[in-house]
């Protein structure tokens, strides 16, 4: 897409603009050439909205690091700098092997070698040394700071700002080596992360393990001669919380990784995945499983914490886990009741004990206190218990840390989930120097950000996210329901609103979800390059092309975005088969034609894309498209059924099987998941969704009601039913006509959208001829037609030519006759049609909007006119819409911007008017 390609090269192009003119003076005129040379690279079509330092052909200056017969050769300073460092330079050895077929061969600074793996080459091929890659960290890589005093690199920009790094091609770095790409971090992470942007410009994606994406394959890779400043990201910590992982998580454990002394195996082999998946994805902090389902990082493992310290994972738990505590270590090594009131002495040396063994490590530490299985501590407010709870917590950390780190330097946060929000709103107050962690409503609705007067806080501010969800009303953890655009709403708004600090986000069993954890991390690294409403379209796009390929780009995103908001109408869990209406307006049939039809295209593009794709492609678009429609599906086939039998339909046996025929479907598609790659995501799919009674996961799946009737027999009414739009009685009955819903001019029928309808239907065990006898001026689909037993019902739509329709209010009746009798009470059945033909005025603006059946239905970006305040804001802010494309139900969705706009009056902002 041209237009994604050139808005991220007009952005990089300002940010090296504004970095050379600040730091190196360097002349307009020499900038304006190194910048018209910059325009003419291309954008890494795999690094997301990142600027490229990646070709796959030879360029002006540029560097050949690789290919199927040159090994790149990095070297790093493995005496001095950071391990995790190191590692992350193997892992980029390891992706050149994935991408060319050569694995890149690793030297210290010694020149010792470390490594030299050609894999996935042939033994005839002759393997030559390529270009080469340096990489360290400042003030730990002895031969980066050696490039830096020699003047061969700036750093200037990157220089004492967290997590930072830049990257450049340098002539003679050091003896024996013409050129070389250098990658040079602030910190450890900042040198991670630059190591972390090539694997993923060259063609390896962050999910090339856990959604078991294909490398894109190269014959050569280049360093672009280009400099790379890449600044702090726009979130300090960025994180997520794996909870509410059973069955799910827990059970692929089970199956993967032998048990912990504790319960399952959630052990640092397992750990290893998760925090290369965070670093891939520019993230950095972990809450990790054990909220309340069993788990204790820092005791399942020995190795869990000092491995997460080593790959550059800040560590922390969840808001129900203070002081560095797993909810389960309470219960196996906690004396008493957990009340602080009354149990306080056993529970302090608890805390303190949490605090000694996180002090080595990398740490936000949380405050204050839940009660026991993450409820309330009490029913009733008390925030001087609370208080006193984060006073006695904090000196705690003050006796373990030692009197020469300040108090304000060991990061602290106090989460405001639920109750605890009240907390704060009744006056409670904890020192400026503890984040506040605001959380939405559970279901992607940020309950509460910083005020004008909270913005100068030491500590900041930071949000609690939930893309999963255990709790009323209804969970919601089996699949992707999480709707991108509302993610991108509510998170810009939490920006905008200072919410800078910490960015943490529920993931349940994360596997599920790929897409928006991508996209949530996305946004936290650097939200200035997703800072409009359009950019979740051009994001998804260059998702997709990173996952299975530019050619297949536009048309999966569009999948997906249909998809995204498909579920943001309703999620799975809370389906059942009252959610749509079976006789209103088409409702059920509409909304399951939208999935029915999705489904089918994500099937066509499965089966075109290549097969060392589809494995991806079936986890992360295919399946949730599927098991979402199938789902669907059986709901909707449980309500025709119930409504059929209650009309006495033979064809609610039909819909009954229907639904059994979906409930077997999706048992084969969960088992198609677990059992793909040979198992490799065994039970990662087990999560019961189907039968539902509360707020609380079913035990087992379980079928909606259904009835079935007596095909054997004729019903008392004959062989022939009739039922129309918006009644759920059938005729002929005791009365043997039935008034339909009025129609006027207006109606949708008139501009070929809703059509009024009439269902025929057998109902006995004769096969019969149906007649319809109407005005002419009433357009019939079908006027005659046969019905057995077991046919299908017919369907017939009605339209009015309104021309012949007397003015006023007046009505049809339409007779419909069968060839057999109506049994011993009735008669054939009439409809009765009313008709209202009406004109607006005159002066009725053209496109607007006219009630009809008592309803006006308006998308909400099909404004009339945005009336201008009457008087300017005071505060000189200029306030105006914005449309939010693919949000909510339909279309889009329609927000006032900025966010950080005081609250308006129809006299001090812009307000929206239909006509």
């Amino acid at each position: 897409d041209i237009s994604v390609i050139l808005f991220y090269t007009f952005h990089h192009m300002m940010m090296m603009m504004a970095f050379y003119h600040h730091q190196h003076a360097i002349t307009i005129p020499l900038l304006l050439l190194v910048l018209c040379g910059y325009m003419t690279l291309p954008m890494a079509v795999y690094g997301i909205g990142q600027s490229s330092t990646i070709g796959f052909a030879s360029s002006a200056g540029s560097l050949l690091l690789g290919d199927d017969t040159h090994s790149v050769q990095l070297i790093v300073d493995e005496a001095n700098d950071w391990k995790g460092v190191v590692r992350v330079v193997n892992d980029l050895a390891l992706d050149f092997g994935r991408v060319t077929g050569l694995n890149g061969t690793i030297s210290s600074i010694n020149g010792s070698m470390i490594s030299s793996s050609p894999s996935w080459s042939s033994s005839s091929i002759r393997v030559e040394k390529g270009g080469v890659i340096i990489a360290g960290t400042l003030g730990k890589s002895s031969i980066i700071d050696k490039l830096v005093s020699s003047g061969k690199i700036k750093v200037d920009g990157v220089r004492g700002q967290w997590e930072a790094f830049t990257s450049a091609l340098v002539f003679n770095p050091i003896p024996g080596i013409q050129q070389a790409l250098i990658i040079a971090g602030n910190d450890k992470r900042g040198t991670i992360f630059g190591l972390y942007d090539i694997s993923e410009q060259i063609g390896v994606s962050p999910w090339y393990w856990w959604a078991d994406v294909a490398p894109t394959l190269h014959k050569s890779i280049y360093a672009l001669n280009t400099i790379k400043l890449q600044p702090s990201p726009s979130i300090k910590y960025r994180g997520l919380f794996l909870n509410d992982n059973a069955p799910a998580l827990t059970g692929w454990i089970n199956a993967k990784y032998p048990p912990s002394p504790y319960g399952a195996g959630y052990d640092s082999r397992f750990y290893s995945h998760v925090f290369e998946l965070l670093l891939r994805l520019r993230a950095n902090y972990i809450w990790p499983a054990g909220a309340d389902w069993g788990q204790a990082f820092f005791i399942d493992d020995p190795l869990n914490q000092p491995l997460a310290d080593e790959y550059g994972i800040v560590m922390g738990t969840s808001h129900t886990e203070p002081m560095v505590r797993a909810t389960d270590e309470w219960a196996l090594f906690g004396h008493g009741p957990w009340d602080w009131s009354t149990n306080n002495a056993s529970i302090i040396p608890f805390m303190r004990e949490g605090a000694m063994r996180a002090h080595p490590y990398e740490n936000v530490i949380t405050m204050g206190m839940r009660g026991t299985g993450d409820t309330a501590m009490s029913p009733t407010i008390q925030p001087k218990l609370l208080e006193d709870i984060v006073n006695t917590q904090r000196q705690i950390l003050q006796d373990v840390y030692g009197p020469n780190v300040p108090i304000n330097k060991i990061p602290q946060m106090w989460c405001l989930y639920k109750e605890v929000q009240g907390y704060y709103e009744q006056g409670m107050r904890v020192p400026d120097d503890i984040i506040l962690l605001w959380a939405d409503d559970n279901f992607g609705n940020i309950r509460r950000l910083p005020i004008e007067t909270e913005y100068n806080r030491t500590g900041g501010a930071c949000v609690y996210y939930l893309f999963d969800y255990v709790g009323g009303p209804r969970n919601y953890k089996w699949i992707n329901t999480v709707q991108l655009q509302r993610t991108w709403e509510q998170m810009h708004l939490a920006y905008e609103r200072q919410a800078r600090t910490i960015w943490m986000v529920n993931v349940g069993d994360l596997k599920p979800l790929e897409i928006p954890t991508h996209h949530f991390f996305d946004l936290a690294y650097d939200i200035t390059l997703w800072d409009d409403a359009k950019s979740v379209s051009r994001w998804l796009t260059l998702w997709v092309a990173q996952q299975f390929g530019q050619e297949y780009a536009q048309s999966t995103a569009d999948l997906l975005t249909q998809y995204s908001m498909l579920v943001g109408r309703r999620r799975f869990e809370l389906i059942d088969q009252n959610t749509y209406s079976i006789i209103n307006y088409n409702e059920a049939d509409y909304v399951l034609g939208q999935w029915t039809r999705l489904s089918m295209t994500a099937e066509t593009q499965y089966r075109g894309i290549p097969k060392s794709r589809q494995a991806a492609f079936f986890e992360m678009v295919l399946h949730p498209i599927q098991a979402g429609a199938n789902l669907h599906d059986i709901y909707i086939s449980a309500a025709k059924n119930n409504l059929y039998a209650a009309q006495g339909r033979n064809s609610a046996n039909d819909m009954a099987q229907r639904m059994l025929d979906g409930f077997d479907r999706d048992y084969d598609l969960t088992d198609q998941y677990n059992t793909i790659l040979g198992g490799k995501w065994e039970h990662m799919m087990d999560q019961t969704h189907i039968g539902y009674t509360y707020w609380n996961q079913p035990i087992r799946q379980a079928t909606p009601s259904v009835q079935y009737i007596q095909r054997r027999e004729r019903a008392l009414t004959g062989d022939l039913g009739v039922s129309v739009e918006g009644k759920t009685s059938s005729i002929p009955a005791s009365a043997n006509a039935i008034l339909m819903m009025p129609v006027d001019p207006y109606f949708q029928g008139s501009s070929g959208g809703h059509k009024p309808y009439i269902d025929i239907y057998n109902t006995g065990t004769n096969k019969i001829t149906w007649t319809i006898h109407a005005p002419p001026y009433i357009i019939i689909t079908q006027y005659s037609g046969t019905l057995a037993p077991k046919d299908a019902d017919v369907r017939v739509f009605l339209d009015v030519d309104w021309s012949v329709v007397p003015l006023g209010s007046s009505s049809a009746t339409i007779n419909i006759s069968s060839s057999t009798d109506y049994g011993t009470q009735s008669k054939a059945p009439q409809v009765i049609l009313p008709l209202i033909k009406r004109s607006v005025p005159d002066n009725f603006t053209l496109g607007g909007f006219v009630e009809s059946d008592g309803h006006i239905s308006i998308e909400a970006e099909h404004w009339s006119r945005i009336i201008s305040p009457s008087s300017p804001n005071p505060d000189g802010v200029v306030v105006s819409y914005d449309i939010l494309p693919s949000f909510g139900r339909t279309l889009s969705g329609v927000a006032l911007v900025p966010g950080t706009a005081p609250s308006q009056t129809i006299q001090t902002g812009p307000h929206i008017e239909y006509d």
